[in-house]
C-alpha cells in the first residue's frame, strides 16, 4: 500500500500555485507603485494640504486607468473594499428605495455575495427568482425571457463563473431586461484581467470588481454606475463622509487604489498575451489529465470559458481527500468564499451534477506566472494522489 503524505510534511517538490480564481499575487509593478503611499506619501486624500492633494491626484489617476481598461468614463467608477461589498451595496442601495418594482432576478450560479443578499431580500418580501443554467453552466435564455417581467427591478448576471469559468451572455440578458424596464447588475469580478471587459458591450447598468483577482492588492475593489442613471437610483446605505460620491464614504485606501490602477494598466498592456498563454496551459493540462485519468470529466467544457480555469470531476475521489494528498499543489474544491460549507457547490448542483460528483470536483485556475512544468507537476501529483486514495479506500 502507498503511504499517504502527511498534511504537516513539507512537500518535497516546489509548491505550485493553481488557485488564481481565489486570489492572485501582487505584480511587482503594483507593489512598486504602492510603496510610496505606504511610507512618505501617507497623507489622507481628503486633506487639503499638499500631501493630501498628491494622494487625491494618485487616486484620480487610478480611477482613470481602471475606467479606461473597462470602457467606462471616470465619473462612473467608485472605489470599495472589493466586489463582495460592491455587490451588497448595489442590491441594498436599489432595494432600500422601496421601489414599485419588487422582483429581483439572478442566475442560479451567482457568487454568494449575490445569493445571500438575495436570500435576505426574499425574507423581506421581495420576489426573488433564479434563472436556471444549462449542463454547461450557461444561463438558459428562454427561461430568462420568461421570468424577467415588467415588475423586475434588477437582473443580476455574473459575467464569468468563479468555479467553472463559464462566460455568460450578459449583453443578451441585458437586452431582455432593458426592454422590460429592468436594471442590470453584472458581477464582473472573474472577467477582469482574463478576458476583455467592455461595459459598453455588456450594456450593464452596474458592475462589481476586485483588485486581488488581477494581480492587485486585497481589500480594494470598485463599483461601476452607468452615467445617465438618476443619482437617486442607488440609496447610499452608509453615512459619515462625502468620499466616492457619498456612495461609499470613509477614508480612502490610497495605496490599495493606486495598486488597483497599476494592475489595470498592466492588464491593458499584457491582457491578450496573458489570455493566450493561460488558454494554452489549460488546454494542455486538460489533455494530459484525461490521458492519465480517463474517467475525469471537465465541467463547462462545451461552453465559452475563462482561458485559465478548469473544473474537473474525478468520480469516486472526494475533493477533500485529493487536496489533502497533493501538498505540493494549491488547488481548490470550489469557491474560496464557500470554503468550509457543509453543502456541496450550489453552482455544480445547478448545472445538474449529482451530490457525489459535486463533492468529487476540484478547480484549477492558472495564472500569469505558471509554466508548462507546473502543468506536468500538477498532472503527476493528481494522478499519484488518485492512486493512493483508491488504495486507501479499497483497503
Amino acid at each position: 500500500m502507498h503511504d499517504l503524505p502527511s498534511m504537516t510534511t513539507k512537500p518535497l517538490k516546489p509548491l505550485v500555485y493553481l488557485d488564481h480564481n481565489a486570489t492572485t499575487p501582487c505584480a511587482p509593478e503594483v507593489v512598486h507603485a504602492m510603496l510610496p503611499f505606504l511610507s512618505e506619501e501617507f497623507g489622507n486624500a481628503s486633506s487639503g494640504h499638499a500631501m493630501g492633494r498628491r494622494g487625491a491626484k494618485a487616486v484620480e489617476l487610478a480611477r482613470k486607468q481602471i475606467s479606461h481598461a473597462i470602457g467606462a468614463s471616470i465619473g462612473e467608477v467608485f472605489f470599495t473594499s472589493g466586489a463582495t461589498e460592491s455587490n451588497n451595496l448595489i442590491l441594498r442601495g436599489l432595494t432600500d428605495l422601496r421601489p414599485r418594482r419588487t422582483r429581483i432576478v439572478a442566475t442560479a450560479v451567482e457568487h454568494p455575495s449575490i445569493r445571500e443578499p438575495c436570500r435576505l431580500l426574499s425574507e423581506q418580501g421581495f420576489d426573488v427568482v433564479e434563472i436556471p443554467v444549462t449542463p454547461q453552466g450557461v444561463v438558459d435564455i428562454d427561461a430568462a425571457d420568461r421570468v424577467i417581467n415588467d415588475n423586475t427591478l434588477v437582473v443580476c448576471i455574473q459575467g464569468a463563473n468563479n468555479e467553472l469559468g463559464t462566460l455568460q451572455p450578459v449583453g443578451v440578458l441585458a437586452d431582455i431586461a432593458h426592454k422590460r424596464g429592468a436594471l442590470v447588475h453584472c458581477d464582473a469580478t472573474q472577467m477582469l484581467g482574463k478576458v476583455p471587459v467592455s461595459l459598453v458591450n455588456l450594456d450593464a447598468d452596474f458592475a462589481a470588481f476586485s483588485a486581488h483577482k488581477v494581480y492587485g492588492p486585497k481589500g480594494v475593489g470598485g463599483i461601476f454606475v452607468r452615467s445617465g442613471l438618476p443619482r437617486s437610483a442607488i440609496a447610499a446605505p452608509y453615512r459619515g463622509g462625502s468620499q466616492e460620491g457619498r456612495l461609499r464614504p470613509g477614508t480612502i485606501n490610497v495605496p490599495g487604489i493606486v495598486g488597483f490602477g497599476e494592475a489595470m494598466r498592466l492588464v491593458e498592456e499584457r491582457g491578450v498575451d496573458d489570455s493566450n498563454r493561460l488558454r494554452a496551459l489549460r488546454d494542455d493540462f486538460e489533455q494530459r489529465i484525461k490521458q492519465t485519468i480517463p474517467d475525469v470529466k471537465t465541467n463547462g467544457s462545451l461552453a465559452e470559458r475563462l482561458p485559465g480555469t478548469s473544473s474537473l470531476t474525478i468520480p469516486g475521489i472526494p475533493a477533500s481527500m485529493l487536496l489533502a494528498n497533493t501538498p505540493d499543489l494549491c488547488i481548490s474544491d470550489g469557491s474560496a468564499c464557500s470554503s468550509g460549507a457543509i453543502e456541496p457547490s450550489q453552482v455544480l448542483l445547478a448545472m445538474g451534477l449529482t451530490r457525489d460528483d459535486s463533492e468529487a470536483t476540484v478547480r484549477i485556475s492558472f495564472g500569469r506566472n505558471n509554466t508548462i512544468s507546473d502543468v506536468r507537476q500538477a498532472v503527476a501529483s493528481i494522478a499519484l494522489a488518485v492512486k493512493a486514495i483508491l488504495i486507501q479506500m479499497s483497503a
